[in-house]
Parts: structure tokens; C-alpha cells; sequence
């Protein structure tokens, strides 16, 4: 898959398009060596000054990088034994959230989460991540069956919102999502949610309503897209860099109000760089989150995960 470069890469983008070029060059000459490796130290110091002061806009485009690793990604890489699930037993199958049985370090869990896609195809297909009532449905009846056998339930997030068609809304869209985050509210499993991109709206907080939120260092989190944002305050969508300025959608400011529990890093350049490394280092956090539910009873993760979204905000 060719390398897909954000604007704000355009210098990052330019040096290693002349060391493709030299490269090419190399293999006819071996006296450009010592040129290329200087370029290639250059490019990565500057990949790394770049990724060290990113404004919340581009944290934004960061977030919603086309070669971002997705759910199914996730599975694929930190999961074994996957049994998908499918359907809300009511009206149908959701592809934006799937979800299912599987181990995780030979432990059974429940997992669920959003797919984007990565082709045109793929994202017809899951709607861009964007789910239906009986996506939520769907979360809700995986939810109970986490809590009818015990197991831990890990939701990966990453979705601009809720689909707002006249379908969707139809069929209960807004009481879909409220039952669905209620539903996480009430869990007496251990649950940990995880914005592994963008997380929108209250299509996000659906399945990330969770006893541990923890959020990727490039990831955004926000109650509206700073587009839709832009468009409602400024009736303007091309302000939507102003409006993720204010918003305080990024890591720090969100652990600052005691909306996500902890952030992961991602590899210099962002996951889509080294994906493997990312998801690794996901797996890795997942394993010790879990650990601190060891040898809680149902009464207490509730009463934990109650105290969480009370001291939200808490002065």
C-alpha cells in the first residue's frame, strides 16, 4: 500500500520521495550511500519534531488516517480462537460494530468495536464506521452475554458518530445508543474501552461507556466532529480547525477532566507507521489493565466504574 502523507507531512513527504529516488540511483552507484542514510536520519529527526508539537487539528487528521489500524486489524493481531456474532436478533446485522468471542493471552473475553474499512468496498460495506440501531443492539446483547458467563469486554472505538439517516432514525437511533451506553453503565464485568482513532459522539460513548477508557496518544475524543462543531457555532464546516482548537479533544486535555483513564503511545509518525509495533503495544496495556481487576467482585467493578464518571469533571 502506497504511503499516504497528511498535509502537514508535505516536508516529511518530500525528503523520503528523494530518497526513494536515490535509492534508485544506488544501484547503479555506491557512492550516494553515505547521501541517502544522511537523508533518511534527517527525515526521521524531522518526523519526530513534527509528531512532538501536533496542534489538536492535526491530532484530528492523525486520528483519521486512512492506513490507521482498524478493528479487525486489532483482532487479527491481539486475538485468537475469533468467533464473530452476528445480528441484534430484532432487525439485522450491523457491519459498522462487530463483535464476538475470543481469547486474549488465553483468556476468554467478548470484544467489539468499529470497522471503517480500508478500500471503497470495505467501507460501502461497514459504513464508514458509522453504526445503525442494531449495531447497538447488537452491543447490548454481547454485553449481557459478557455478564451471563462472566467475561471481561473489550470495545475498541474509532467512528465519527452515529448514522444519522432517516433509517436509522426511524428505528430508534437515539434510544439504541442511551440503551447501549446505559447497558456499559451496568456491567458487573470487567470492561475497558479503547479509542484506537476517532471517537464521535454519542456513537462512541455507546460501547466506550467502560470501567478503564483508555485512548491512543494520536486519538481524539469529542461530543460532536469539529466540523459539525464549526458548522453550528460559526455556520461555517471550513472552521473546523477552530473548532478543534477549543474543543479539548486530544489525550491530555481529556485525562486532565478525567475522561480517559490513560494514554498509549504510538510509534514516532503515528500507528499507521508501524502498525504491528502500535497494536503490540495496545496488547501490552490491555494485559495490565485487566490485571487490576483481578479479584473484584461484580459489586465492586460497578461501584468503581460509578465513581469514575461521577468525579468527571469534580473540581
Amino acid at each position: 500500500m502506497a504511503t499516504h502523507y497528511l498535509d502537514f507531512e508535505k516536508p516529511i513527504a518530500d525528503l523520503e520521495a528523494k530518497i526513494e529516488e536515490l535509492s534508485l540511483l544506488a544501484d547503479t552507484s555506491g557512492d550516494i550511500d553515505h547521501e541517502i542514510e544522511g537523508l533518511r536520519k534527517k527525515a526521521e529527526q524531522l518526523r519526530k519534531k513534527t509528531y512532538a508539537g501536533l496542534d489538536p487539528w492535526m491530532k484530528t487528521q492523525v486520528a483519521r488516517h486512512p492506513q490507521r489500524p482498524h478493528f479487525i486489524d486489532y483482532v487479527q493481531s491481539l486475538f485468537t480462537d475469533w468467533n464473530e456474532l452476528h445480528g441484534d436478533r430484532q432487525f439485522g446485522d450491523d457491519q459498522a460494530i462487530l463483535g464476538g468471542l475470543a481469547r486474549f493471552r488465553g483468556r476468554p473475553v467478548v470484544i467489539m468495536g468499529h470497522e471503517k474499512g480500508h478500500d471503497t468496498a470495505t467501507r460501502i460495506t461497514h459504513n464508514f464506521g458509522m453504526a445503525r440501531p442494531e449495531g447497538y443492539r447488537k452491543a447490548v446483547r454481547l454485553m449481557d452475554m459478557a455478564e451471563q458467563f462472566g467475561l471481561p469486554v473489550l470495545s475498541f472505538i474509532d467512528t465519527a458518530g452515529a448514522y444519522p439517516g432517516l433509517g436509522a432514525e426511524e428505528r430508534g437511533q437515539a434510544e439504541a445508543i442511551a440503551r447501549s451506553t446505559e447497558r456499559c453503565l451496568t456491567l458487573g464485568v470487567p470492561s475497558i474501552a479503547t479509542i484506537t482513532g476517532e471517537g464521535g459522539s454519542g456513537g462512541a460513548i455507546a460501547i466506550a461507556a467502560a470501567s478503564r477508557v483508555l485512548m491512543l496518544e494520536h486519538s481524539i475524543y469529542s461530543v460532536i466532529s469539529p466540523e459539525g462543531a464549526a458548522g453550528i457555532l460559526w455556520r461555517d464546516g471550513a472552521r473546523a480547525k477552530d473548532a478543534a482548537m477549543a474543543m479539548k479533544i486530544t489525550g491530555p486535555d481529556l485525562m486532565q477532566l478525567k475522561i480517559v483513564d490513560r494514554l498509549i503511545q504510538e510509534p514516532v509518525g503515528g500507528s499507521h507507521t508501524d502498525r504491528d509495533a502500535a497494536m503490540a503495544n495496545v496488547g501490552d496495556v490491555l494485559a495490565e489493565e485487566l490485571k487490576g481487576f483481578d479479584g473484584l467482585t461484580p459489586q465492586q467493578i460497578k461501584k468503581r466504574r460509578a465513581d469514575r464518571f461521577y468525579a468527571i469533571g469534580a473540581l
